[in-house]
Formats: structure tokens, sequence, C-alpha cells
């Protein structure tokens, strides 16, 4: 899988949430669900500065299927994301509550 550079990390955290975003480091993610790798990929962890909830945010792209471009996300570490890991799990569900409309 094709990674993005840094660079269009942080200005994709920068502009989803309305801070400065400093690179502190990428971590490696694997997440498996029901013994079946649902994604894997690099998480950049970056930290924020004048952010009003949260000081650390992880984000990642994942391409888009049928086409050239990618979807980026940006995870703030806030509640229940506490790690690189939990934000990537968080996505998950998210996409699959909006690709289901909210049905289990």
């Amino acid at each position: 899988m094709k990674e993005v550079a840094v660079g269009a990390l942080r200005e994709a955290v920068e502009g989803m949430h309305h801070c400065k975003a400093s690179y502190r480091g990428s971590e490696r993610v694997q997440e498996v669900f029901e013994g079946k790798l649902v994604w894997e990929g690099d998480v950049a962890v970056f930290d924020l500065s004048k952010h009003p909830t949260a000081a650390v945010c992880y984000a990642w792209s994942s391409p888009v299927e049928g086409s050239d471009r990618r979807r980026f996300f940006a995870v703030l570490h806030v509640g229940p994301v506490k790690s690189a890991r939990d934000a990537v799990r968080a996505s998950i569900v998210e996409t699959y509550r909006q690709e289901t409309g909210g049905r289990e």
C-alpha cells in the first residue's frame, strides 16, 4: 500500500482540527477482527498546539476504492482513544456505522 508523506498528514490534521501539529513519530498498527486482517499501516502521531480538548492526534490515510484519491483520518487522543490502535479501531467502527446507517 502506498503511504503518503508526513507533511500531507500534518496538513490534514491542521485542516480538520484547526490547530498547529508537530510530527512526533509513527506507529505500525495491525487490526484483526474475527481472525481476519481488517487494516494495516503506519499511523503518524502529532503533538497539537492550542487545540481546546486534545494534545495529541493520530493520522493516516487509506485509498478510496476505485480511485486514485485517498481518504485522510485524523483522530484526537480524547475519551476512549488512548493510542494509535484505539484511533484506528474508532475509525473502523465509525465507518461501519456510516455504511450501515447505524444498523448492527
